[in-house]
């Protein structure tokens, strides 16, 4: 591989935000693609981090800087990537479900799934229904994923799941859900698509459920 995409990767996974943002404008100034310098300099380093995250190798403030840098990379690329046509791979709704404000692992979520490449439309906390189908419906997306920290909010991501059942996005769109009290037996009775037990598994997940 070009040694300066290794040379992005390395500095990523280190979370040198200054120096990946230098180092892609470099690669871009080389003639290289964006799309090359995306997948294998920035995606090929996250996929790294993320890889270590759920090995416990390294843990949630090394992702959260490795992340910030990746980010610092792509405000260079993604002109580049849009005036070449580079698709995201697909939009996920995400969100804290209502009555619960954490936020910690939502965040990560979004980072690992933006590393992956897809589109992420990040609600925030204490996320109704409603708010949840309207942007799928606005953004034509395809998965709303659902976090919930709380024993007392985890009954929300049901609402959230009948409230899909009942809308004109039944059947087009799937339901993640994840959090710390959440199970598979738990996402299961509720009649949720998928549970990952970490962000890791969230980001591979939802990047099957377009790859299928």
């Amino acid at each position: 591989m070009n040694e300066i995409l290794n040379e992005i990767s390395t500095q990523l996974q280190a979370g040198k935000a200054p120096k990946v943002k230098e180092l892609v404008q470099q690669a871009v100034d080389q003639g290289l693609s964006p799309q090359d310098i995306l997948e294998n300099g920035l995606l090929a380093g996250m996929n790294i981090i993320g890889q270590k995250f759920k090995n416990n190798e390294v843990f949630v403030p090394e992702v959260l800087v490795a992340a910030r840098a990746m980010n610092r990379g792509i405000t260079v690329l993604r002109p580049l990537l849009v005036a070449a046509g580079v698709e995201e791979k697909g939009t996920v709704i995400l969100g804290t479900v209502k009555g619960d404000l954490h936020d910690i692992g939502k965040n990560l979520v979004r980072m690992m799934m933006e590393g992956k490449g897809l589109k992420v439309i990040d609600l925030g906390v204490d996320v109704s229904a409603d708010a949840f189908i309207e942007a799928a419906r606005e953004n034509n997306a395809e998965i709303i994923a659902c976090s919930a920290l709380l024993t007392t909010t985890m009954g929300e991501m049901k609402t959230v799941v009948e409230a899909v059942k009942a809308s004109d996005l039944n059947g087009r769109v799937k339901i993640m859900v994840g959090g710390a009290p959440v199970t598979e037996a738990f996402a299961e009775s509720i009649g949720a698509d998928c549970y990952t037990p970490d962000a890791t598994a969230a980001a591979a997940a939802a990047l099957s459920f377009y790859a299928a």
